[in-house]
């Protein structure tokens, strides 16, 4: 830690010294919190590998830097003998991100919290301009607005978008849903848009299935996986991530795991890849829309639509068969990856979730009888549970610095 002083409790007028040993271990018992691994002082002790005393010394500065509560007087369980560890929170006032999301249906602002917490959301908005910083700087201002009207401290800004994003240059490659040019350069833009809006700290971008399993991995129904595989269909499209130790693994420049493109239909719809019956245009709510024979209509999003055909006339067996030939051809796509990455766990998001809901046995048979690592142990398939998982994160970009080096990024 810092030389500096920090405030003492409000009233007493005195001050406690930082202890320069413990700053290395900042960063990682703030990311212990923030991942809802370390609830108390007891087990952020153990976590760290440090003394009681540095534990405390390092908890109680990222309380005074606000970004933790420390309770010193918990309530004990019922059963329990001695004196209950501290309890450690994020604190319900402290700094937030900025989130951005664009899809093929609109857009969407938020502000987020540590612990993954969305603190408050701007209404979306449901057309999406074909030039990149006018959608931009409309989702920029209406997060602005969040912060002016909270009041809260910004740590930084985070982009999600459909769209490989390759690096370093922050370039959307494939933005084919929103008519915005190949090549976007969406990161620079951003960051613009964020200076001009008077918002501190550093902005990024990212592909937003990525984004949704880096999210899912800190603090949904991937926690606690190593090798994590995610496979989800928002808006329109089939997208993937891979999380491995821990790490968002996105290749050499940013473009692993583009599985919208594994061919699971041969003869199957065209895909604008060039190719046909690929995932993307195979297992996504406008295919679903199509199998089943119904028109998509302008009132509501693809995938509202499609979600909402699933759960509300699954009895029609028109439906119901068109539901079971995306099951079969996701699961199909799902072997394959199964068999190439070995993970062990995969969750599912948008659409996906839906169709694991509606017939969960059928799926993970698939996977199973086309997967050699399926028939010698199952891999758990689990869906999303987190609520806007993307825009959940893209503030984990923002976040990441401060995980890094708290000190650093605040004062």
């Amino acid at each position: 830690m810092s030389g500096k002083a920090a405030p003492g409790p409000t009233g007493n007028g005195t001050s406690k010294p930082r202890l320069d040993r413990g700053r290395g271990a900042l960063g990682p018992a703030l990311e212990l919190v923030h991942t809802g691994r370390a609830p108390t002082r007891a087990v952020l002790t153990a976590e760290l590998g440090v003394t009681r005393a540095t534990a405390g010394a390092v908890a109680a500065e990222l309380e005074a830097l606000g970004l933790i509560r420390v309770d010193a007087h918990p309530g004990a369980a019922a059963g329990s003998q001695g004196r209950p560890s501290h309890r450690l929170e994020v604190a319900e006032n402290g700094p937030v991100a900025l989130a951005a999301q664009v899809h093929a249906d609109g857009f969407r602002a938020a502000l987020v919290g540590l612990g993954g917490s969305i603190v408050a959301t701007a209404p979306g908005c449901e057309t999406v301009d074909a030039d990149p910083a006018k959608v931009l700087g409309s989702v920029v201002e209406a997060g602005a607005d969040l912060l002016r009207t909270t009041g809260r401290r910004c740590v930084g800004a985070g982009l999600a978008v459909p769209s490989a994003v390759a690096e370093p240059e922050g370039l959307a490659l494939n933005p084919l849903h929103l008519a915005w040019p190949v090549g976007a350069p969406v990161r620079r833009i951003f960051a613009e848009c964020v200076r001009a809006a008077g918002i501190t700290g550093p902005a990024f971008a990212g592909n937003d299935v990525n984004l949704a399993a880096l999210a899912e991995h800190r603090h949904g129904a991937g926690r606690g996986a190593r090798d994590l595989l995610c496979v989800a269909t928002g808006h329109r499209g089939v997208g993937g991530a891979l999380v491995l130790d821990g790490r968002l693994h996105t290749g050499s420049s940013g473009l692993a795991l583009e599985v919208g493109h594994l061919a699971v239909n041969p003869q199957g719809r065209p895909c604008h890849c060039g190719s046909r019956g690929c995932l993307d245009v195979e297992a996504d709510p406008l295919a679903l829309l199509i199998e089943a024979g119904r028109d998509p209509g302008p009132e509501v999003s693809l995938l509202r639509q499609a979600e909402d055909l699933i759960r509300d006339q699954y009895a029609d067996q028109t439906v119901r068969r068109a539901t079971e030939a995306l099951i079969d051809r996701l699961g199909l796509g799902l072997a394959g990856l199964v068999n190439i990455l070995n993970p062990d766990r995969v969750i599912l998001g948008g659409l996906h979730r839906t169709l694991l809901d509606a017939d969960p046995e059928r799926l993970r048979a698939v996977v199973a009888d086309r997967s050699l690592w399926g028939q010698s142990g199952s891999v758990p398939i689990l869906p999303c549970t987190l609520s806007h998982n993307s825009l959940v994160g893209a503030a984990e970009l923002a976040w990441q610095p401060v995980l890094d080096d708290p000190l650093g990024a605040l004062l």
